[in-house]
């Protein structure tokens, strides 16, 4: 099979996400979401495994589970060994690159069925520690020491965007109430709310200006998907004698960038795909702009973009993607990452936001009848339509394949089968990206997918 050939989302499961998970080990957690899966297209975990060629597991640590090789751990409980595996990890991005893993086992011709999986168990240490462990996926020579809590470095950035640009603290919490809200309708979010721009503002301060209702909490959890060639596709509506809707992945990309925050440039060597909202020739001649450090955006997400755009033949992302989940770990970096995916000027993030740009179409938001708050443009291109990392949760190593999971149901037009309702369902829905993102922007993944006829 040709490195092009076409490669499909085929079924895709989530867990109960939740704060903790006491009832199940991470394989249950896991065995939750393949079931799941499963399901959905109609076999049974025996069949299944006569036509699946192996898997690709993803976790972001062996602290919270206590156990290296969990990956083959969870192989093993799906009754999938001896057949090939391997584990990936990549902090925040963990699952997006699984994901992607995934894919280039199918595209490579290595597999035509491939699991690619994924769980955190971010409960089994005391809150304090996760944090520490976290915190871990900074530079813990330089960063670490000086207080490298991961709350403080994107309030940092978030201060930068904010004397650059003009971002405002109202744009932050517009973002916060729309994932919180737009998960009310979400059965499997973890932290949805009918909240309005004060309760945002006024939940209690974690780093300014980042409140505690601007942030995602730590999950357990676990997201599963199905990839398949078109042999492998065909030997699954066979097996399940079910017709399924292909849906394939078109683009892929990825990008990196240096762990230490002070070492990156801000405009020398970085790629854009909209301009930025200053006078780009100014910039150009001022040494000081084009001087360290960069962190009001992400160079690593900008060029994941690029890569997966130009593979799946995007030329203007906000004209050719009808929604994105994105990497909203804070309402500040769906912001900035706004920018990074192109869907508008850099600079512009806060605008995009009060445009409406991002919201869905059918909700109504508290602040539209409690303040009167107007946007002109409101549903044109829905980011985080399922709540996102703020409402859903983050549970590490499962995130963007959870991601995968929703963009799959949107592009297959079932969310009102999964979700109970279909208020979230994009109408129409022919293409969407799946955005992943790592540490402080340190690896980023984008990955775009398509329904076909």
């Amino acid at each position: 099979m040709a490195a092009n050939s076409p490669v499909y989302l085929v079924t895709g499961g989530v867990s109960r996400l939740a704060r903790a998970r006491p009832d199940k080990n991470f394989q249950g957690l896991v065995k939750e979401a393949y079931d799941y899966a499963l399901n959905d297209i109609g076999l049974d975990c025996g069949k299944a495994a006569g036509l699946i060629d192996g898997m690709v597991t993803s976790y972001f640590s062996d602290q919270f589970t206590n156990q290296l090789m969990a990956g083959i751990m969870v192989q093993d409980y799906l009754g999938l060994v001896p057949k090939p595996g391997h584990r990936v990890e990549g902090g925040g991005a963990t699952g997006g690159i699984c994901l992607q893993e995934g894919w280039k086992a199918i595209a490579s011709g290595y597999m035509d069925v491939c699991v690619a999986a994924g769980f955190e168990t971010m409960s089994r240490v005391n809150r304090w520690k996760a944090n520490e462990i976290i915190a871990l996926a900074s530079d813990t020579v330089f960063d670490y020491p000086v207080g490298g809590f991961y709350t403080g470095y994107y309030a940092m950035m978030v201060v930068r965007h904010m004397m650059e640009f003009g971002t405002k603290r109202k744009q932050l919490s517009m973002v916060a109430v729309k994932n919180r809200k737009n998960a009310l309708h979400n059965p499997f979010a973890q932290n949805p709310g009918d909240f309005d721009l004060e309760d945002i503002e006024k939940a209690q301060m974690v780093s300014w200006p980042l409140t505690y209702l601007d942030i995602c909490t730590m999950s357990d959890g676990a997201a599963l998907v199905i990839l398949a060639s078109e042999k492998g596709l065909d030997r699954l509506e066979k097996a399940s004698g079910r017709s399924i809707k292909k849906i394939r992945v078109t683009g892929i990309g990825r990008g990196t960038d240096m762990m230490r925050m002070a070492d990156r440039p801000r405009n020398k060597q970085v790629p854009v795909i909209q301009e930025t909202a200053q006078d780009s020739n100014d910039v150009e001649k001022d040494d000081e702009m084009t001087g360290y450090p960069g962190v009001h955006s992400c160079r690593a997400g900008r060029l994941a973009a690029i890569e997966a755009y130009r593979m799946a033949g995007i030329e203007n992302p906000l004209e050719d993607l009808d929604f994105v989940e994105l990497h909203d770990a804070f309402s500040s970096s769906e912001i900035q990452c706004y920018e990074d995916l192109g869907l508008c000027n850099y600079g512009e993030g806060g605008k995009f936001v009060e445009r409406g740009l991002p919201f869905m179409p059918g909700i109504s938001y508290q602040f539209e009848s409690s303040q009167g708050i107007k946007m002109p443009e409101k549903g044109r291109l829905p980011v985080n339509p399922s709540g996102g990392l703020i409402a859903c949760g983050h549970p590490i190593g499962a995130t963007g394949l959870m991601q995968g999971v929703f963009a799959l149901w949107q592009l297959q037009g079932t969310i009102g089968q999964h979700f109970k309702d279909d208020v979230l369902q994009v109408r129409n829905a022919k293409r969407g990206a799946i955005h992943s993102h790592a540490g402080t922007g340190t690896y980023v993944a984008v990955t775009v997918i398509e329904a076909g006829e």
